[in-house]
């Protein structure tokens, strides 16, 4: 019975895939009004519409996990509970008056962009005397090439990026300029683009080996 029931799933999940696939095979503006490809289009649209909507209730059952969580956190009055009570308060605020305000009324909008936007920022600025300090400290107890060049990176991209540099014209800020320009957009931008060319061979490689029922990742 259970080798029925996977069976079962991986012929409707590789169905599913084949004709999400070849719907795309088919140009907007040549759409017939009937047939097999005006068919293959309907049937994709309407599973990427059911996705959307599973994708959407996910996201929603997430968020209620996360409320349970924080939520427990408070009732039991354990270690740092008032960090969980101001998550709840803000996530419940945030979610009342988004409901009745839409997200993109002025105050939804006002919320945003002075605690949402700030907040992000100051991480950020934190993420990167994070990063030089852990550079430090990788060059105080391993000394080697690679923990050089991480730390020499961190320092250039710091100069060439420091508020020091702004509205001015010197040779000196012009350097800094220049070799942060160059290692953010050759060496940084060359090493991500080879990141996500590997992460869509391993999507195209994990969606064929799915569609082949190779791997049954709603089964044993």
């Amino acid at each position: 019975m259970k080798i029925g029931s996977y069976m079962i799933w991986a012929a409707t999940a590789a169905v599913s895939g084949v004709l999400v696939l070849l719907g795309y095979f088919v140009r907007l503006d040549q759409i017939p009004t009937d047939g097999l490809v005006k068919i293959l289009f309907d049937l994709r649209l309407l599973l990427m519409r059911w996705v959307v909507v599973l994708a959407a209730v996910a996201l929603f059952l997430g968020l209620f996990n996360l409320f349970l969580v924080h939520w427990s956190k408070i009732s039991e009055q354990g270690n740092r509970w008032p960090y969980s009570a101001i998550l709840v308060t803000s996530f419940l605020a945030t979610f009342v008056l988004g409901l009745f305000f839409r997200p993109d009324s002025d105050i939804v909008l006002w919320l945003f962009e002075n605690i949402q936007l700030p907040v992000e920022a100051t991480l950020s600025g934190l993420l990167a005397v994070t990063l030089t300090v852990a550079g430090f400290r990788i060059i105080s107890r391993r000394r080697d090439l690679f923990s050089v060049v991480f730390l020499i990176t961190a320092l250039l991209i710091l100069l060439g990026t420091g508020p020091w540099l702004l509205g001015s014209d010197s040779a000196f800020s012009q350097l800094f300029s220049g070799i942060r320009n160059t290692l953010a957009q050759v060496a940084a931008a060359g090493g991500a683009r080879g990141i996500i060319l590997g992460v869509a061979l391993g999507a195209i490689v994990t969606g064929l080996r799915i569609l082949l029922a190779i791997d049954r990742p709603y089964g044993e």
